[in-house]
């Protein structure tokens, strides 16, 4: 193998291995995103179902019994 050969093949290995560094890099990123995405998620359910309960809870106080029911 010639020098221009080896120069370049030398090259392109140097260039794969930044591309694997940053595959690696950007596969964490989302990695730490799908884990905060559920995370959020999850908080978002417990937030939207203690609404609908306090809600419900607003609704019933305001709503009097009629005098019948009493």
């Amino acid at each position: 193998m010639d020098n221009e050969t080896a120069a370049r093949l030398e090259k392109l290995e140097s260039h794969l291995a930044h591309l694997e560094h940053l595959v690696d890099q950007l596969n964490q990123v989302v990695t730490d995103q799908s884990r905060q995405f559920a995370r959020l998620q999850t908080q978002q359910q417990r937030l939207s179902a203690t609404l609908e309960t306090i809600e419900l809870e607003r609704v019933k106080a305001t709503n009097s019994k009629p005098p019948h029911y009493q």
